[in-house]
């Protein structure tokens, strides 16, 4: 995994609704960049279901959400569509992205291990967030770190 204080790596990636996405692109706002195991199982559906139901509170907060599996383009749209997920969601068959962010998983190939990064809107990373298995735990976690980042400026 990267640490904080790291530089999150930038990638060019095609979302699930055919944009085509640069993480660069996104500075000035916070990004919330979570990386899950496969589409469709029952931890990562509980998780995207999260991400979405938080998704507004979080761009209120600045905050944009971005999901990355190792699952191929296809299965991702499907998965994107059936979660109803209206944040960026991007396919990362070749695991280049997951490479770069030291969340692939090489005992299981095509899978990356559950990590969320929070990085600032000068794209460096301030938090790391990693909890294989304790979904809620994982997505309270992320939400409370972004609610209290942005209180100091909406006080």
């Amino acid at each position: 995994m990267l640490s904080v204080g790291d530089r999150a790596p930038d990638f060019v990636a095609v979302t699930t609704d055919g944009r085509t996405l640069r993480l660069s692109s996104l500075r000035g706002k916070t990004v919330v960049l979570y990386f899950f195991r496969r589409a469709f199982t029952r931890n990562c559906v509980r998780e995207t279901r999260g991400f979405r139901d938080n998704y507004p509170e979080l761009q209120a907060l600045g905050a944009e959400v971005v999901g990355v599996s190792c699952d191929d383009h296809a299965t991702q749209c499907r998965f994107a569509e059936e979660e109803q997920a209206s944040f960026p969601m991007i396919a990362d068959a070749d695991r280049r992205i997951s490479k770069s962010y030291r969340t692939f998983f090489s005992l299981l190939p095509g899978v990356s291990h559950r990590v969320t990064y929070v990085i600032d809107p000068e794209g460096i990373i301030e938090g790391v967030f990693n909890h294989e298995f304790a979904v809620l735990k994982h997505l309270d976690e992320v939400v409370g770190f972004v609610r209290k980042r942005a209180a100091p400026e909406q006080a």
